[in-house]
């Protein structure tokens, strides 16, 4: 399911953006994502690429976007290209774009079909000196799959070698970084989503709830608001699970006396939220998890304290570590034996903290954006402390979303509870 669509200003304007960073006589070419087999004659789920998203707001596979700013037939500055619609894969598949469907969503006047795209494309191509092509330059990624941009960019090569290439991907990695207030608004309307399902499952949790119930209650109410549902894997932790950061099992018993970890965020308009909580699971703090917990809730109001222009990713981590060994000395988690022993590599810390606090955030839950430059005006930061403790089975975490101004950050899940205390009155 996709969910409602969105403000197709935003996609116009990120066009504009890219073009004012392109070369003189230079062409532009995106693709969409492959449709990717799964078993038998099945596929998984498409995915768009993201920066085709980011640039047209069309989530349908076999996509191009051809940006010629320079073209001399003003028709074709920009095109949308779009696979033909076929009556007979429509009634097994479904219904395609219209070319007046497409134009509406992405603001693009010029709709073509994929298979007349060489006859328009290879003109375009004689007449431009230089050539940007995307690929996916996230620092993140471990994919080593031949996907579609790698497979086009070695086929432009091979049909164009004397033109210039350029790497789509430098701007790309620049410009999703800053996010216009109509996207901050689009994430709010994922954020504000995800806190109606956080308050509805302060009401559901209780002993004796397993974690799958828990995360079908999470999609009942994202897919009730209209959401395109989970922008992540929902993490659903209960007791020592807690300390794995990545847990997505999520099969096991919320027993009594126990935390648990919900790491879960709505995608709406193709902008993810990214929240967590961690409450009791009957509804009451022992006196050790909410002294653990206000640990980590300082951490979180000091690391949200220090995010603004000017500081590097790096920086702020090490501040928020230099916080977070003098909060673990008074809980009893680290003694002075421990801190005269760490070195710079090995912080004593980050036995109990082992992430980062921070990441960007928009169209990717773990968006494109920059570690060593200083921050800069118009990002969205997650700000996610944890304290996790092997001896203890417990696991804390607390993640808002802030968007970096021009002296500080607004948090835009203020509106979420997160005092234990407030949780444990809704709890009730």
């Amino acid at each position: 399911m996709h969910s409602e669509n969105i403000n197709p200003q935003i996609f116009i304007d990120n066009r504009k953006r890219f073009v004012a960073q392109m070369e003189k006589n230079s062409v532009a070419i995106f693709n969409s994502n492959d449709e990717i087999p799964s078993n038998g004659d099945a596929l998984y789920p498409f995915v768009q690429n993201s920066d085709l998203y980011w640039l047209t707001g069309i989530r349908q596979e076999d996509t191009m976007l051809i940006l010629f700013p320079d073209n001399p037939d003003k028709k074709h500055k920009e095109v949308l290209v779009l696979v033909r619609p076929n009556e007979l894969k429509e009634k097994w598949d479904g219904k395609r774009h219209r070319a007046s469907e497409a134009s509406q969503l992405s603001g693009i006047s010029t709709i073509v079909w994929l298979d007349s795209i060489d006859g328009l494309l290879q003109p375009m191509i004689h007449l431009a000196e230089n050539i940007y092509l995307n690929t996916n330059e996230n620092d993140r990624k471990s994919n080593q799959l031949a996907v579609r941009d790698y497979r086009y960019a070695a086929e432009m090569r091979s049909r164009y070698p004397l033109h210039n290439y350029k790497r789509a991907a430098r701007i790309m990695h620049q410009l999703r970084a800053i996010k216009s207030p109509l996207e901050v608004a689009a994430l709010q309307q994922a954020i504000d989503i995800t806190e109606k399902t956080f308050r509805r499952l302060l009401k559901f949790i209780k002993p004796g709830v397993w974690e799958n119930q828990i995360e079908a209650e999470i999609y009942h109410e994202f897919m009730m608001n209209r959401s395109a549902g989970p922008a992540y894997g929902s993490i659903i932790a209960s007791g020592d699970r807690a300390r794995t950061l990545h847990y997505i099992t999520n099969n096991q018993e919320c027993k009594n006396g126990e935390l648990i970890l919900m790491d879960f965020g709505a995608e709406f308009g193709g902008y993810c939220a990214d929240l967590t909580r961690t409450v009791p699971v009957n509804g009451k703090f022992t006196k050790r998890q909410k002294e653990v917990y206000n640990a980590c809730l300082h951490l979180h109001d000091y690391a949200k304290g220090l995010l603004k222009p000017g500081i590097s990713i790096l920086k702020y981590t090490d501040m928020v570590g230099d916080e977070a060994t003098k909060i673990f000395l008074k809980i009893g988690l680290l003694n002075k034996t421990d801190i005269k022993n760490e070195t710079a590599e090995n912080r004593a810390y980050r036995k109990y903290l082992y992430h980062g606090i921070s990441h960007h955030l928009g169209i990717d839950v773990h968006d494109l954006g920059t570690k060593t430059e200083p921050i800069k005006q118009g990002m969205v930061f997650t700000v996610e402390p944890g304290i996790y403790i092997e001896e203890e089975q417990l696991g804390i975490r607390i993640e808002n979303n802030v968007w970096i101004t021009k002296s500080g950050n607004v948090d835009l899940m203020k509106n979420i509870p997160i005092k234990a205390d407030d949780i444990e009155r809704l709890m009730k």
